[in-house]
């Protein structure tokens, strides 16, 4: 007797035939970073972290050479057919394009440095205006008589970068509380107590970064603070400050979380910093574009911004906070 061809169709799919449903892959994920360093070594253990824990396969993407870099990364992810990117863009205002192309084609998050004007799904990341305003109250408190005080930064192209600049100026000056408002990127600011004679860019240089606070030693010689607002400025300025022999004359105020960093608190060598957590960024990226590409929006947060708050270190916590940096990303 002949099977129907129902009945052939029908033992074709329960043998697995071409018709027949097949488990969900992994979804592609990609941690897009501004650049190379420490900082990003820690977020990219909470991206592995998390593609363990929601099955995804998860890669981090590190441009070593600015904006054109990482624009090639984004392009090649794409055509890849990449099922969700989170990125910390280097310049959004001129990036825009770009982005809205991802988020035309995949899951688009930002992360660390925010672009609102483009299409992206949400932001994962501290409220950088506050927190440098937290810097500029560490700053306050290093030089409580006030004081002249130089600005070290990568670059001030990024939206986090000119935030916290903005955050800690209008801290140090007394100004009411004001994201919009915008000082100009180079010369002096002058207030009652504080001034800040200027705001030095080095293109995530290190060399360079150094160089800029030898320069600032010779050409300032009444210099009583620098402040470095990206993770490797601080480590540069310690190591600049040791060599001239001004250690305690010149305080560091810092921003993030390297060891050169945190060990400069723990001997009295940088008063305090400013952290955030690289570790929940790569985390919660890779959580929420799990889910979005299994199709739950239900991820998303109100408003969309992940809030990760900053948090202050000083001498009398920084042990502890290094101990539990230490245990999310194992190196204890």
């Amino acid at each position: 007797m002949k099977m129907s061809f129902l009945l052939l169709a029908l033992i074709f799919v329960a043998c697995g035939g071409s018709d027949a449903p097949q488990p969900a892959a992994n979804p592609q994920i990609a941690f897009v970073t501004n650049g190379v360093g420490p900082f990003w070594t820690i977020a990219a253990k909470g991206v592995e972290a998390a593609a363990a824990e929601f099955a995804a396969d998860a890669e981090v993407q590190m441009p070593g050479e600015g904006v054109a870099d990482q624009k090639r990364i984004v392009q090649a992810l794409l055509a890849r057919g990449i099922d969700g990117m989170a990125i910390s863009p280097i310049d959004p205002d001129n990036q825009t394009n770009l982005l809205n192309e991802a988020a035309a084609h995949t899951n688009l998050l930002t992360h660390d440095s925010d672009a609102p004007k483009s299409n992206r799904l949400c932001f994962i990341g501290i409220d950088n205006y506050s927190a440098g305003r937290a810097c500029g109250a560490l700053a306050k408190e290093a030089l409580p008589d006030g004081g002249n005080i130089m600005i070290f930064v990568g670059r001030l192209e990024q939206l986090n970068a000119r935030q916290r600049r903005q955050g800690l100026i209008d801290e140090l000056l007394g100004r009411s509380f004001d994201p919009t408002r915008h000082d100009p990127n180079s010369g002096p600011i002058v207030g009652d107590q504080y001034t800040v004679l200027d705001t030095r860019t080095d293109q995530f240089d290190y060399a360079k970064a150094k160089a800029q606070v030898e320069d600032a030693m010779a050409k300032y010689p009444d210099l009583h603070g620098v402040v470095g607002l990206f993770a490797y400025n601080p480590p540069m300025c310690l190591e600049a400050i040791k060599e001239a022999g001004k250690t305690g004359q010149i305080q560091i105020i810092a921003f993030d979380e390297e060891a050169p960093t945190l060990q400069g608190i723990i001997d009295g060598h940088i008063y305090g910093t400013v952290v955030q957590n690289p570790y929940r960024y790569g985390y919660e990226s890779v959580r929420i574009l799990a889910a979005l590409a299994r199709g739950d929006r239900s991820v998303l947060p109100e408003g969309g911004v992940l809030d990760v708050p900053a948090r202050s270190i000083r001498r009398d916590n920084v042990e502890a906070f290094w101990d539990e940096l230490k245990t999310l990303t194992g190196t204890n």
